[in-house]
């Protein structure tokens, strides 16, 4: 079929030459560069390399921080949630509370040996972009801000406190409230209620 398309060519036999050039190229030893344009490649070598390893090296070691960063972290929050949950002087409170028709809770591990508490929220609205949720100690001497909560994520949220210890000076803790206050918090309760507990 290829005769008849007249592709089919006769074989040649190559000039005996031929073969003498080709081997003397294959054993010929191979050149080395010389010049400007070697010393510029090697250069751009050693520049690309060095250049690799120092960024490898920072990348590492800012790598190496962050982790030994969240280690850190983590044995503390180990360390915190443990204490609350299994510490013999921990109280377990915990409120039902209802924000933007949802229901949802708050839970308090007061440790009163360490003046602590874990605070946990559950299931409540996303706050509006100009307010937050602020918790309050109700104490012998009137209500004290404990924390500004804003919520833009509809996720539990999860706090450690440190209490007012109830020393010379410092007033007791009664109990915990909730209310909506301006983003930035307020120095006192203006806003709807979310709940209000003596302890």
């Amino acid at each position: 079929m290829t005769d008849w398309l007249g592709l089919s060519a006769a074989p040649r036999t190559p000039r005996p030459e031929l073969k003498g050039r080709v081997l003397a190229r294959a054993l010929a030893p191979r050149r080395r560069w010389k010049g400007p344009l070697a010393a510029a490649a090697v250069i751009t070598l050693v520049m690309g390399g060095g250049g690799g390893a120092w960024w490898a090296y920072r990348t590492i070691g800012t790598l190496t921080t962050e982790r030994d960063g969240l280690v850190a972290r983590v044995h503390a929050l180990e360390d915190t949630v443990s204490t609350f949950i299994h510490g013999p002087a921990t109280r377990l409170i915990q409120i039902p509370v209802s924000t933007g028709g949802r229901f949802g809770s708050v839970t308090i591990f007061a440790d009163s040996v360490r003046h602590r508490w874990l605070v946990r929220c559950d299931g409540l609205a996303p706050n509006a972009r100009d307010q937050a949720y602020q918790l309050w100690f109700i104490t012998d001497s009137g209500m004290t801000t404990a924390a500004v909560m804003p919520m833009d994520e509809d996720k539990p949220m999860v706090m450690a406190l440190e209490m007012p210890r109830g020393g010379e000076g410092d007033p007791r803790v009664l109990g915990a409230a909730m209310s909506i206050e301006p983003r930035a918090g307020s120095a006192s309760p203006s806003g709807p209620m979310v709940f209000h507990r003596l302890l």
